[in-house]
């Protein structure tokens, strides 16, 4: 079981953000709490009846300052591409493997420079 946070830099104001998730809820709320960041940033599936914004996968956008938290605390450190991996996994999705490991083979994938335009896409 563990905990994630990708290299993702999405300006949000002045803040930049990436992705936090985890392997259960559970472990996802207690990372969090330990960081200090809100519950109610969690950000779900509509479908799953939760408390939260809606998104399409469980995860908090937290701030760079609050990844140096999570890392500290014992976070596995991912690139752009692992939020992407995750649900992949989980959904068995194969051909969505298949064509991250071909992005990540061309170099794609490494955290994007804090001036560059395309930061915070995904594929």
């Amino acid at each position: 079981m563990a905990v994630y946070v990708d290299n993702m830099r999405a300006s949000f104001g002045r803040m930049v953000m990436c992705h936090m998730w985890a392997d259960t809820r559970e472990e996802l709320f207690a990372m969090a709490d330990r960081i200090g960041v809100q519950r109610k940033w969690f950000q779900r599936p509509a479908w799953l009846g939760v408390p939260g914004m809606d998104a399409s996968w469980e995860h908090f956008d937290i701030a760079q300052s609050k990844r140096a938290l999570a890392v500290a605390a014992g976070a596995i450190e991912t690139d752009k591409y692992g939020p992407i991996e995750f649900e992949a996994r989980r959904k068995g999705d194969q051909a969505k493997l298949d064509q991250i490991a071909a992005l990540r083979a061309k170099g794609f994938g490494q955290a994007p420079l804090p001036d560059d335009p395309k930061q915070g896409r995904l594929l």
